[in-house]
């Protein structure tokens, strides 16, 4: 019959028809049957982890990676050990895998309630808003006494004025800038295990890491080249590398000084000048 023949109503009943056998080819339910501890995209939901275990962070490994693999959620991976974003871990940093008992934390070992109440201190492991002043968002003068104790006698990494200065809770600024000259010697700031020597982590260039302790870390950045393996032993004042402008714009050190993998103000630990 041609449509054209149809009368309105008609032709106004077939374009319904029409519409509802579309809507019905178009709509289609899928179920998900997620995995115990992942949502549907494959993501790790809140955990409560393994309260006591640890793990050692290999050449290679992410936060994400290491999440996935203990089926822990990536929030808890970093609010457990302290870590704000872009969630930076090194190889050889030792994180916790669940929530210490007694609300302690990883990244300081104690109880960031009452160790505030007790000392009127702020703890290592408190909010990582920068510490700024109100009025004019300059960062507000660093304290004057470091909130834990290292053990270690620290060694300026290398000769120079320091050119930008560590600020709390900013990604940018987790450590200090030191600047020189290229070829200039980058010597270990304390005895320790080189745990990192590479150009695998962005932003850093070529990068030594020092371990000293399992608690303390020291990294040192942009170097031109690197005079050291992993897993060789150095001391204090040993030159590991020759200062260099690799992942920056200009010839300098960049140092940090990392307690249970967070990083801390070295100078608030560097002797005095």
């Amino acid at each position: 019959m041609n449509p054209e023949g149809l009368s309105p109503i008609a032709r106004l009943l077939a374009a319904v028809v029409l519409l509802v056998m579309l809507a019905a080819c178009g709509k289609s339910t899928v179920v998900r049957n997620p995995s115990a501890g992942t949502s549907a995209s494959g993501q790790a939901t809140s955990s409560t982890g393994r309260p006591g275990a640890t793990v050692v962070v290999q050449r290679g490994d992410t936060l994400y990676s290491i999440a996935r693999r203990n089926n822990v959620a990536v929030a808890d991976m970093a609010r457990w050990n302290g870590l704000a974003p872009p969630y930076t871990i090194y190889p050889g940093q030792r994180l916790t895998l669940g929530q210490v008992s007694g609300g302690r934390t990883a990244a300081s070992g104690t109880s960031t309630a009452s160790s505030a109440s007790r000392t009127g201190t702020r703890s290592t492991t408190a909010s990582t808003t920068p510490a700024t002043t109100a009025s004019t968002g300059a960062a507000a003068p660093r304290p004057g006494a470091a909130p834990v104790s290292s053990g270690i006698r620290w060694q300026w990494p290398a000769q120079g004025a320091v050119i930008t200065t560590y600020v709390e809770g900013n990604a940018t600024r987790q450590g200090i800038d030191i600047g020189g000259s290229a070829g200039q010697a980058v010597n270990a700031a304390a005895d320790g295990v080189v745990v990192y020597s590479g150009a695998g982590l962005v932003g850093y260039g070529e990068l030594i890491i020092v371990k000293h302790n399992e608690q303390w870390l020291s990294a040192y950045g942009h170097n031109r080249k690197r005079l050291v393996a992993e897993g060789q032993r150095v001391k204090a004042g040993q030159q590991i590398a020759e200062m260099g402008r690799t992942g920056t714009d200009r010839d300098k050190l960049h140092f940090e000084i990392r307690y249970n993998g967070k990083p801390v103000d070295p100078l608030l630990y560097l002797p005095k000048k």
